[in-house]
This record gives structure tokens, sequence and C-alpha cells, in this order.
């Protein structure tokens, strides 16, 4: 199945199914710790229990298991780690009733809501990691209003993912691109040039900002660029370019399928795509976008970070462990590089995305996240994502021209606000 890692995306916040920016893991939550050494480990200084939240697949677990246990053994600390299946649930109603954990795992797309709603804390003044540690675009994503709410270690983006037994080297802009999918592009054979789930904002991301334009900007002077000239020529070239060389549905999985079954010459995807391709034997190269004439393709970035929640008010061994724990985890080189090597994980840490120690592909997905822009955090984001979905879809269909199209979705996002 072509999904098995697509529950990354969602929790980064790009299917908006339900008028935000949300998902969910879907694993069973545990209801016994992940690990509960209540004894800590052989270093020195007071011992405190950190308790830790996070929701991953099951495949992952194991290694989460080895990371705490690593982190216990050398230190003090222990941790009282659970995997939650439904983290948006259980975070809104728990930390509010101080039920909450220290810190949690999540993408950073609820900085800006969670920190208004009063579930997080600002830990600025009592880090002990230098935020410019990390890539700009990670350091920017655990902010909101200035204050740091959290600690990022991977990220993820889109890019260009060409199948090696059609394409012989990656094309250099959509010039080129479209010229192979022409060569490869025979529907009647089930035979496509592209795989892009263009119904997905974030999916499309890349073009529509590609012209200087911007989806949504809280710091610009309108901070709704949906409509904007910019991105309905981005949304215009993207019709034009890539539409043609789809399968008929505009959706993740009939996308998704056709490049996984070796169906198509190019796909538009991201890194938690490689597992099922590997997993069906698909020979493939991961490459950065093409160039575009006038413009620069310019994606979201999504930024998996741990966050300070409100737990973390109490000035105790408890605080201290579990900040230790996460500091710990985001600055760990060896761990974030197997990591890396294991499950394609895109680190932030400068010192190995500058120093090119990465496996080919997650280097490449690493270039492509710095030069994207972060998810934008800010709540009013949450009423984006389906007006544009819906436009998409309409384009896609040739229901509606890009200018209409967008026009009604910047309408309705407003109506939203209000």
């Amino acid at each position: 199945m072509t999904m098995d890692r697509r529950t990354i995306l969602k929790k980064a916040g790009v299917i908006a199914t339900t008028g935000a920016v949300a998902g969910c893991i879907g694993v069973e939550e545990q209801s016994e710790t992940d690990s509960d050494n209540n004894g800590g480990g052989s270093g020195n200084g007071p011992s405190g229990t950190a308790t830790v939240w996070y929701s991953l697949a099951e495949s992952e677990r194991n290694g989460r298991q080895e990371a705490i246990q690593q982190f216990e053994e050398e230190t003090n600390h222990s941790v009282n780690a659970s995997n939650i299946s439904d983290m948006a649930q259980r975070t809104t109603s728990a930390i509010p009733a101080g039920q909450g954990p220290h810190v949690f795992e999540w993408a950073n797309d609820w900085v800006g809501d969670y920190s208004e709603r009063g579930f997080l804390v600002d830990r600025t003044d009592q880090l002990n990691v230098d935020i410019d540690e990390f890539i700009e675009a990670a350091a920017e994503a655990v902010q909101f209003d200035g204050d740091i709410y959290g600690l990022p270690y991977d990220s993820e983006t889109v890019t260009l993912i060409y199948n090696t037994d059609m394409i012989d080297e990656a094309p250099e802009s959509v010039a080129d691109m479209t010229s192979m999918m022409d060569e490869f592009h025979d529907p009647s054979s089930n035979q496509y040039g592209l795989s892009y789930p263009f119904a997905d904002p974030y999916f499309l991301s890349p073009w529509l900002q590609a012209f200087d334009g911007y989806i949504f900007d809280p710091e610009a002077d309108e901070e709704l660029g949906v409509a904007s000239p910019e991105v309905v020529r981005g949304a215009e070239f993207a019709v034009e370019n890539f539409v043609p060389y789809t399968p008929n549905d505009p959706e993740y999985e009939p996308q998704a399928s056709v490049f996984a079954e070796g169906n198509a010459a190019f796909a538009i995807n991201g890194p938690w795509y490689l597992e099922t391709l590997n997993e069906k034997g698909v020979n493939y190269e991961v490459t950065t976008l093409p160039a575009v004439e006038g413009g620069e393709p310019t994606p979201y970035t999504g930024i998996t970070m741990w966050y300070f929640a409100t737990g973390m008010e109490e000035d105790n061994d408890d605080t201290v462990a579990a900040q230790d724990f996460v500091e710990w985890y985001v600055t760990n080189e060896e761990l974030m590089l197997r990591n890396a090597e294991e499950r394609g994980s895109i680190p932030v840490l400068k010192s190995l995305v500058e120093d090119n120690d990465l496996p080919d592909t997650v280097q490449t997905f690493a270039e492509v996240v710095e030069r994207g822009i972060p998810m934008p955090s800010d709540p009013k984001m949450n009423q984006v994502w389906d007006p544009v979905r819906n436009a998409l879809t309409e384009m896609f269909n040739d229901s509606t021209e890009p200018q209409p199209a967008l026009e009604q979705a910047a309408n309705e996002i407003r109506s939203n606000w209000e």
C-alpha cells in the first residue's frame, strides 16, 4: 500500500479534512509506558522523570525505545514515554486538565494555535542549546511571536523523483521535464508522465509560491495571498505543465500508486514515500525541483519538533529531565544520522546538513528544505487549507479557471476568519 508513510505527512498538517491543518498517526495507544526505569542512568547530578508523548508507526517505535534507553544510560534521568494514537485529542484534553506530558512530538503547525490556547511554555531563557545550531527554516518553525516553544529535529517537504528505468538523468528545467513526460505518457496503456497529488496545497506549494507569491504570510501587509496575481500565475503554470500528464484523480492514493507500480516517469512526493518505493522495488533517484523560467520553486516544509507543554512550568527535577532529554535528542548527531540512514529522516542540524554526510536521497531532500519555507504556524492558517484544496480540485477537473477558483477560495477564507 502506498500510504504507509503518508501518515507522517498528515502529521505535518498537510491534509485538512476537518477545517484545520491536522492529522494523526493511526497507531494503537499504549496503556503502559514505553520506558520507565525509575532510577536513571549512570550520569551525575539530580535525577528526574520526563513524561514524553509521541505518535509513531509500529516500525519506528523500537528505534525510539533504543534512543530513550541510551539517554537514560547516559544520565541520571528516566523517561516515562507513551505512544499516543490521537495526539490532537489527547493534548487538547489532557494539557488543560494538568494531566499532559512535559514534552510531546508533532509537526510545527500547532505552535501558534497551542501557544495562544495556553498549552505551551516559552523556554527561550532556559535553553542550553543555541537555536542557530539548526537550519533557518527549522529555527523559525519552533517559534511564535519571538518565543521558543520547542526544539526541532527533522523536516519534510516534496521534491522530484524519477524512475531510472525510464529517465536517464534528472531534468534541469520544467521545460525539459515536460518533453520527457511527453515521451512516456500513454494513459490508454496505464502509463503516465507524472504522479502528482494535485489537490493537496502542500504538494502544489512549490509552484503556487514560485513567482514571488505566497499562500499565507501573517507578517505581510496583505496576509492572505491566495488570489494574488503571483499565486494565480503559479496555479496556471501548474495546470498547464503538470495536469496533462497525471492520472485523472487528483487525490494522493491514485496518484502515488502509479509511480509505485512503475507506471510513471516522474513523481512529486516526500521522504515518507521512499519506503514504499523500496518495498515495491522501484528503481528511482531523488532530485531537486526543476527550474522555472522567471521564478523559483518554493515548497512548504514541515518541521518535526519536541513541544514544551505546560508541564514544563514547574521548576523541578522532572522539568530538568524533560529539557535534558529534548536537548540531548535534537543535538545527537549519531542518532540523527542513524535516523537518516534507516528511515530517510531529514536532519535539521546544520552540522549534518552542511557536511554532506547524509545519504544521497536525504541530502537532496535537505537541500530542498533549505530552499522552502515552513508551513505557517499562525492559527489562521487552519482556515486556509480546505478552500485552497477545493480550488485546486476544480482546476484539476477543468471546471473552473485558476483565477476565479482562487478568488472564491480567498473569499471563503476571509469569511472563515470573521
